[in-house]
């Protein structure tokens, strides 16, 4: 019996890698899996590619549960040979479903289903809903899904891979939809969910859209900056600014009253025949704050390699801008830099400014960050890019002078939810010399890095 099952398990996965990499349908492979998925009691439409993962729940709510976790690894013992081929047909439907996309055209119908897919995907691996994509993702960079035990093996070799091919999937299907003619038509844009590869190609395509288009484009590029803000926000809003000053009294009013130091300094006034405790002198906490204004520039590289880490940034400029005695200033550059400060409040309207795509010329940014630094010590620059820029020496001279002023610069080589991005060699080594090393990975990075710097 363990060698049927065995034989039935390979069946499904052979199947999987022919559709995979094969247009024409095995007979033989087909009919095999039709038997192996109706003999284990799972329905036939877990072998179409053309029924979503969705459509199968709804009509089964039982699996949604199996496909949760379905792809962390279980923590050895052992093998339950029928287990693994039931785990085996639904890896086989989600797998397919999200890497063989096809060619041609695509619909809005078609993208919205393979984003539900991936979504599934993401669930399978233990990840929340879009946060390999980039952009929406869950709260936590680590996988955190119902099939995370303890004891179980880390997924963070496998999920930096995965997490950009699932994003340029999505992008590649995005580019062969017929983009203006959804948005053109209200119900077909309502179909769309946004992600950071739409939100890309939209950002690219605004200055060619009118009418309906545009008003549809600019509903899914705010439903995406207020969902990305969201998770954002949660993460920046421990953050309070100055340190305590003790040089001010404390008021006295009884929310800032220190009940368990007023009872400790009036311990030796304890009545232990009236089982009573006299306080002669209450105690307060200090909540002042230091006053000081702290100054955050952010320079943003907005050339085509950088479309992630530009909308992340911006709208973590946004958060930080509405914090008291935060004097946030938005710089973005491609061969040419425009200074978005005055709508840094407002990442929608920030994004609808910006020009992506284009050369990289780091000097022309600089020329107006630079007179941006009035007090060094209680400045940031967070300059954010990969870097391949066509004057490397004069802008790394202008850096290195800035990180000597006493001013805290920050380099950072990507800003994004997948961890991915590639940085110049020729800088990184250059920073790593200096004592500022290039930040790269998760946003979460950078919202740390601030945080220490503006409540120090």
């Amino acid at each position: 019996m363990t060698d049927a099952q065995e034989n039935r398990r390979q069946v499904l996965y052979w199947r999987l890698l022919a559709r995979l990499f094969d247009n024409e349908e095995q007979h033989a492979l087909e009919s095999a899996s039709v038997a192996v998925v109706e003999d284990i009691g799972l329905p036939p439409a877990v072998l179409d590619p053309q029924t979503g993962v969705d459509s199968i729940v709804q009509r089964h709510p039982g699996l949604a549960a199996e496909f949760d976790g379905l792809m962390v690894p279980e923590a050895e013992g052992e093998r339950d040979k029928a287990a693994e081929v039931r785990r085996a047909a639904l890896v086989s439907k989600v797998l397919l479903n999200v890497f063989a996309t096809g060619a041609g055209t695509v619909s809005a119908g078609q993208l919205s289903r393979w984003q539900a897919d991936a979504a599934w995907l993401e669930r399978a691996l233990g990840c929340r809903p879009g946060q390999l994509r980039g952009g929406r993702g869950g709260r936590e960079a680590g996988p955190t899904g119902t099939g995370m035990g303890a004891g179980t093996p880390d997924l963070s070799t496998l999920i930096p891979r995965i997490g950009p091919e699932l994003a340029a999937l999505e992008a590649d299907l995005v580019k062969r939809m017929h983009l203006r003619e959804v948005l053109a038509d209200p119900a077909l844009a309502g179909r769309l969910t946004p992600s950071m590869s739409l939100i890309e190609q939209l950002l690219r395509d605004k200055d060619n859209l009118s009418g309906v288009a545009l008003a549809n484009a600019k509903s899914l590029i705010r439903r995406f900056v207020d969902e990305v803000a969201e998770v954002l926000r949660t993460q920046v809003e421990k953050a309070t600014v100055g340190a305590l000053d003790r040089s001010i009294p404390p008021k006295r009013v009884f929310r800032n009253l220190d009940l368990d130091r007023t009872i400790w300094k009036n311990l030796t006034n304890w009545s232990p025949e009236e089982e009573r405790l006299y306080v002669d002198r209450l105690h307060y906490r200090h909540t002042a704050r230091k006053t000081s204004p702290q100054r955050l520039i952010a320079v943003v590289d907005q050339s085509g390699s950088m479309v992630d880490s530009m909308v992340n940034c911006t709208i973590l400029a946004s958060i930080f801008a509405g914090l008291p005695k935060v004097d946030v200033h938005l710089i973005a550059y491609d061969t040419q830099a425009l200074d978005l400060t005055p709508w840094v409040s407002d990442p929608f309207e920030t994004l609808l400014r910006t020009n992506l795509g284009g050369g990289t010329d780091g000097t022309v940014a600089m020329a107006l960050a630079q007179p941006k630094i009035a007090e060094p010590r209680n400045t940031v620059v967070v300059w954010i890019s990969d870097f391949y820029e066509w004057q490397c020496e004069p802008l790394f001279e202008s850096m290195a002078a800035i990180h000597r002023s006493g001013a805290k610069f920050i380099p950072v080589g990507s800003v994004n939810s997948s961890g991915s991005g590639s940085v110049n060699p020729w800088f990184r080594e250059r920073f790593k010399d200096l004592g500022t090393p290039v930040l790269s990975g998760h946003i979460r990075k950078l919202v740390h890095e601030l945080k220490t710097f503006l409540t120090s």
